[in-house]
C-alpha cells in the first residue's frame, strides 16, 4: 500500500530538493509535504524489506 501512495507522491507532489528549499524559510504546508513524503516512504522501504 505504501509503495504505490509513493509512486503517487511523486507523480503529484512537488519535489522541494529539485527547487532548493531551505528548511529553515519553509512554510508549514510545505513542512507538511514533506512530513507525509518521509512518513510514506519510510513505510514503503519497511515493506520492500520485509
Amino acid at each position: 500500500m505504501y509503495t504505490f501512495l509513493s509512486k503517487i507522491n511523486k507523480i503529484i507532489l512537488p519535489s522541494f530538493t529539485k527547487q532548493q528549499l531551505d528548511l529553515t524559510k519553509a512554510k508549514k504546508w510545505q513542512m507538511a509535504i514533506i512530513g507525509w513524503r518521509y512518513y510514506v516512504t519510510t513505510r514503503a522501504l519497511d515493506e520492500k524489506r520485509q
